[in-house]
């Protein structure tokens, strides 16, 4: 059933509580507005945003398009960063259309929601890889999604659950509100905008006709064996017990995509075998030493391996693209900030250190947390070395200062395994 009045819940109690869900230290948008002072005058702004959101007289500002790295260093990802104000009231548009399609969003999707994770979509996978005994899995991705998203579909979506005048006026107005990138403005004919609030949502939304409900319904019937999807918003893998049925889902999935506006990246869009090992028969050519494939999925390369007790077990560990650009962030951030005080310097690089082990500090992945260490130390003791022409920062003086002055997070598991997770697949 769609929904026909869902607006009214947005009043001046939703708005605080948009508010005080919006992010506080993002980059400022086109105004150049922060959060600080907005909430210099929050009653009278938030009763303003209020009154022309009920009135229709709300106008969307462009968004501000910045550019960071994906991938290796060539590549990047446009992000757009919309005004503060903008990002309260797409926070509370979020929040209506969150408790609408939480009724509806599938178990196989993780990306953007209310008490879902990364790591739980890790888990999934891994369980349903583990119990199958691995099988083929097929990386699926989108090239270019957010900025190719069709919105003439993704409003037909919409449709089917909610008809709120005031709530698809307002998506309209984000879709269309245009880009602000070298000092001019432009306004796309498709996608949303990534980096906005309501941006997640709305491809959560998109995807979840083009692929959730499509294979659970109508592709996993019609297969001879088992099969699992995961999904984290646009990356998504594929797992099938049997070949023959990885083979037909890879046929069709680029017209299922290309139906609605989407295509495929030919290169890393691929299927991998990833049966366990003495299960596989060795192939002839190019593979004929029977090893089994690896896949990536949301920073982790999956490998199998042998336990120490030498029984079979997917393992995971830091992807090397992942890896790559994290070091490189943390070799910029030292160079810029090389003459800063050695204190200032040990706090920031603690915390960057921390942040990577929390979420790549899971078990099997020990060896990856202790080379980052190791390069971020090597990084810092090299921009040290270029504070000046007399700066000598040799390897003893570079650890005996990390040992009694200016100690760096040792590695550390922070995400240990669940119960079933530690068991080696028999």
């Amino acid at each position: 059933m769609a929904l026909t009045t869902l607006a009214h819940h947005v009043d001046a109690t939703w708005l605080h509580e948009a508010y005080r869900r919006t992010r506080k230290d993002g980059a400022t948008g086109v105004d150049g507005q922060t959060a600080e002072e907005y909430a210099a005058n929050l009653e009278d702004n938030l009763h303003s945003l209020l009154d022309r959101t009920k009135s229709g007289t709300y106008r969307a500002p462009p968004v501000r398009r910045v550019h960071i790295p994906k991938g290796s260093g060539a590549e990047t990802r446009p992000i757009g960063i919309p005004t503060f104000e903008d990002k309260v009231l797409q926070r509370a548009v979020a929040m209506v259309l969150e408790a609408v399609y939480e009724e509806e969003f599938l178990d196989c999707s993780y990306g953007f929601r209310p008490s879902r994770s990364a790591h739980q979509a890790l888990q999934a996978l891994w369980g349903e890889a583990t119990k199958m005994g691995g099988g083929w899995v097929l990386e699926v991705d989108i090239r270019k999604f957010f900025d190719t998203l069709d919105r003439g579909h993704l409003r037909e979506f919409l449709r089917r659950r909610v008809l709120d005048g005031v709530l698809l006026r307002l998506i309209g107005k984000w879709l269309n509100a245009g880009v602000l990138e070298d000092g001019g403005i432009t306004y796309p004919d498709a996608g949303s905008p990534q980096g906005g609030v309501i941006s997640p949502l709305l491809a959560n939304i998109y995807l979840h006709e083009v692929l959730d409900t499509w294979f659970e319904r109508q592709v996993k019937p019609r297969l001879s064996g088992r099969a699992t999807l995961v999904r984290y918003a646009d990356d998504a893998v594929l797992l099938f017990e049997r070949e023959q049925d990885a083979h037909k889902v890879m046929a069709v999935l680029p017209k299922r995509f290309g139906k609605y506006g989407l295509t495929l990246h030919p290169e890393k869009t691929r299927l991998v075998e990833f049966r366990r090992p003495d299960r596989r028969v060795p192939p002839s050519g190019d593979n004929a030493a029977g090893r089994p494939g690896t896949f990536d999925l949301l920073g982790f390369t999956h490998f199998w391996g042998k336990s120490r007790n030498g029984k079979w077990l997917i393992k995971r560990s830091t992807a090397k693209d992942r890896f790559g650009r994290a070091l490189r962030r943390v070799v910029q951030w030292c160079r810029g900030h090389r003459h800063d005080d050695l204190r200032a310097q040990q706090q920031s690089l603690a915390r960057k250190l921390r942040g990577h082990f929390g979420y790549f500090g899971i078990t099997g992945n020990f060896e990856a947390l202790k080379r980052f260490r190791y390069e971020v130390v090597c990084a810092w003791r090299k921009w040290l070395n270029r504070r000046s022409q007399r700066a000598h920062m040799r390897w003893d003086r570079m650890l005996w200062l990390l040992d009694r002055h200016y100690p760096l997070p040792s590695p550390r598991i922070a995400r240990p395994p669940h119960a079933t997770s530690s068991e080696p697949v028999t």
